[in-house]
């Protein structure tokens, strides 16, 4: 590869990094041209899956900020840089990796952090954004209804309560 070929590499996997909430690392090691496509087509639009040189790779990821990532970059190694929901992505590599074993999840980042494979593998099993959040209006909403519930008692309560009274009234003749 020419100088000029390797620094626009470079600058080409600094933007990714600097344009990505995510990325994970894995070993594609075996695996054939026509699966690596089925991986980029499962991965949608969440995740751009790029394969690059490990020095590379090390020199974008320093030049962008991101740490941790040098123990991993041994062998050959392909990194899917998450733009989308990184839960779906994760979710869809995790998927991809059971179907063709030779798929390894080496690890990765996330918001500045390194994160090992087992950390990747707990963000695929949480479920969707949009499953949490229809979850958290739901508790929400319980609660708003247990608060009306109350709100509406008071007066229920402050009636019977005067029924009550006026009866004990008339009963004494008064």
């Amino acid at each position: 590869m020419a100088r000029a070929d390797k620094a626009t590499a470079v600058a080409e996997l600094k933007n990714e990094f600097e344009g990505s909430s995510a990325a994970v690392l894995t070993e594609y090691r075996g695996l054939t041209v026509a699966q690596l496509k089925q991986l980029r087509v499962a991965l949608g639009g969440n995740a751009k899956f790029a394969v690059a040189k490990n020095t590379l790779t090390k020199i974008a990821a320093n030049e962008a900020g991101v740490t941790g990532l040098d123990d991993l970059l041994v062998g050959p190694t392909a990194v899917a840089f998450v733009t989308g929901d990184v839960v779906e992505a994760a979710k869809g590599l995790r998927d991809f990796a059971k179907a063709n074993p030779l798929l390894v999840i080496k690890g990765g980042f996330m918001e500045g952090k390194a994160l090992d494979a087992a950390e990747i593998t707990k963000l695929a099993d949480l479920e969707s954004r949009e499953v949490l959040l229809a979850k958290l209006a739901g508790a929400m909403k319980a609660k708003q209804s247990a608060a009306a519930a109350v709100f509406a008692a008071l007066p229920t309560n402050m009636a019977q309560l005067a029924e009550a009274l006026r009866a004990k009234r008339e009963e004494a003749g008064e």
